[in-house]
């Protein structure tokens, strides 16, 4: 096996980079406290499905357009949480006096 690396990433490709791991950390984080463990499936299947059909995605643009896709949906996904009483904003574990 070569030891060669492969070509370095440009500052603006690793930023880029970045952003895209740690969407994909925060939806499945997110996708953690669906209740529905068939539910949680369907969203696991669909974001690596959604994540796995860009991966070889390179221009700049359409990347940061996916990124702001993805954004939309977890938030929605997020909100809708929320909204359920299962999500980090909801107060499912206040007392109630």
């Amino acid at each position: 096996m070569s030891k060669i690396p492969k070509a370095a990433l440009s500052l603006k490709q690793f930023m880029l980079r970045q952003e895209v791991l740690k969407l994909y950390r925060t939806i499945f984080r997110t996708i953690r406290q669906v209740p529905d463990a068939s539910n949680r499936r369907e969203l696991r299947e669909w974001a690596r499905a959604d994540f796995r059909n860009n991966k070889n995605q390179t221009d700049e643009l359409a990347i940061k357009m996916l990124l702001q896709h993805g954004n939309r949906n977890l938030k929605e996904l997020q909100t809708s949480l929320e909204l359920s009483g299962t999500g980090p904003g909801s107060n499912s574990d206040a007392k109630v006096s």
